[in-house]
């Protein structure tokens, strides 16, 4: 089973205070524009010719967009940067295939970027700081270089725990050729080989439009999930409540419950409702290749929603 290590850099840091003074101006990363504009066009052009494609290619971008968003949710997110339960080297291996279809950057680099991101929420430091509007916690961190207080808060956490896993250092080491094969040429060249898709047709859908709508699905958390919903669990935070994220991205809109209590492994309250990805961890326990499933229990939950709730809270 992988290191027991468990993480205090995803509690949030209340005594961080903002640097007063302008912010730093914003500067644009025009690849990284160009490249997401040409991605979601052809995401786009793909979603025309959704009704022509055969059963098994729709089937198989079924598959491939429920392995990418369990190389998140359940790989980068849940047992990477939360450490909220223990996988074994085998499942380990398997996430960190179905994290580079997901190309969202390297583990070490999205569970640093997710720590951060909890420790300092919605402040300077937050790499999609939701004050600064929806497009930027959607997408516009992206396009931007990182304000210069992530990047530095960023430096003084510790990662010892990442370094340590090999599996992670390994997919980091070898990543650029690890996304060319599982994001693109995999989703691609199956159908094509398999059944005679059209490899246009292959490329356009298990492909790219695939991984616009897992990038989008990864980004409603940042941005939907911190704007729109009820915050039962603590209203002093701006993480919401949301069904809608929840059901795109299988399982994370859970997200005021996510913030109060991040080590959960069901980053929810109530099991595997709208939550594919704790039902899948759960299947994993079942079968050995999972286990120390970290949880809250049913009185802490309800000690904190009577102390820091908005009212809104239905136990069940």
């Amino acid at each position: 089973m992988a290191d027991v290590t468990t993480t205090t850099e995803d509690v949030f840091d209340d005594s961080y205070v903002e640097k007063p003074g302008p912010s730093p101006p914003v500067q644009i990363v025009w690849r990284n524009v160009i490249l997401m504009t040409l991605l979601h066009l052809g995401a786009l052009y793909g979603m025309t010719i959704l009704p022509f494609v055969s059963s098994l290619t729709l089937i198989w971008t079924g598959v491939c967009f429920m392995v990418s968003a369990l190389g998140i949710t359940a790989g980068a997110h849940r047992l990477w940067s939360h450490r909220s339960y223990r996988a074994s080297l085998p499942l380990r291996i398997f996430l960190a295939v179905a994290n580079s279809m997901a190309f969202q950057n390297d583990i070490y680099e999205w569970a640093r970027d997710h720590r951060v991101h909890h420790k300092f929420s919605e402040t300077d430091a937050d790499p999609h700081n939701a004050r600064r509007g929806f497009f930027f916690a959607h997408i516009g961190w992206l396009l931007v270089r990182k304000h210069p207080e992530v990047i530095d808060k960023g430096r003084k956490l510790t990662f010892e725990d990442l370094k340590a896993d090999s599996v992670v250092m390994f997919q980091r080491r070898h990543y650029k050729l690890s996304v060319v094969v599982m994001c693109f040429l995999i989703p691609t060249l199956v159908p094509w080989f398999f059944w005679e898709e059209s490899l246009w047709t292959a490329y356009l859908v298990p492909c790219l439009l695939r991984y616009a709508v897992v990038l989008n699905a990864t980004w409603l958390v940042n941005s939907a999930a911190h704007m729109w919903g009820m915050r039962p669990y603590d209203h002093n935070i701006n993480p919401r409540e949301n069904k809608f994220v929840a059901f795109s991205a299988i399982g994370e809109g859970f997200h005021n419950y996510h913030h109060t209590f991040p080590h959960d492994y069901a980053t929810s309250e109530f099991g595997s409702r709208l939550n594919v990805t704790k039902a899948f961890i759960d299947l994993m326990c079942f079968l050995g290749l999972a286990n120390d499933c970290r949880r809250v229990t049913h009185e802490t939950i309800l000690a904190r929603v009577q102390r820091t709730g908005d009212g809104s809270h239905k136990s069940g």
